[in-house]
């Protein structure tokens, strides 16, 4: 079973904020895949299907940004996930908006919900799939997380979603190595 977490916050407040690209992505999988994602369980509004031969469970925690790492441990802990067999997707003001880099391991880079993960998993050999946001150009980080992407940018962000999913994609059925050699050689494409 691959278990793939999108980060964000719960909540209409939050919902089309730039801290909740983690959310799109899994939302975009659910669609692609055909998953239903009613089912609250493990602290989240998750699904679970069938990618190709793959056993998949989406899950978006809703435990608030900072606190996902008990929502993505809860699930890895009950269906017993291998660390590889895990990706985490979250948003990262390092990256121009646009963007996306995979990586299988390394420190949170300042983002408190990978933060969180890395902690309540006890490692970070963790995969994860950076949705770059941008970072701001006026005003505080905490303020522009929580805001909403004007009407540009979340036409740049939509045009993201298919290459991230195909990226998730890539990465359940040939692995993380084929993932990043595929999808971040072509981060300038």
């Amino acid at each position: 079973m691959k278990l793939i977490a999108g980060l964000g916050n719960p909540g209409a407040e939050y919902s089309n904020t730039r801290h909740n690209a983690g959310f799109f992505v899994v939302d975009r999988l659910a669609s692609r895949w055909r998953i239903d994602m009613t089912r609250q369980k493990h602290n989240a509004i998750c699904g679970s299907g069938m990618y190709e031969e793959e056993k998949v469970l989406l899950l978006k925690p809703q435990t608030f940004m900072n606190r996902s790492g008990t929502s993505v441990a809860e699930a890895v802990n009950f269906y017993k996930v291998d660390r590889k067999d895990i990706l985490v997707i979250l948003d990262d003001m390092a990256l121009p908006l646009g963007q996306m880099r995979l990586r299988s391991q390394g420190s949170s880079g300042g983002h408190n919900g990978l933060q969180d993960v890395l902690d309540k998993l006890g490692s970070q050999s963790v995969n994860r799939l950076r949705i770059g946001i941008g970072y701001p150009q006026h005003g505080d980080t905490v303020n522009y997380v929580l805001s909403t992407f004007t009407e540009q940018e979340a036409m740049e962000l939509a045009a993201l979603l298919p290459k991230a999913a195909a990226a998730v994609e890539c990465w359940v059925r040939d692995g993380m190595a084929a993932a990043m050699n595929q999808f971040n050689a072509s981060e300038t494409n």
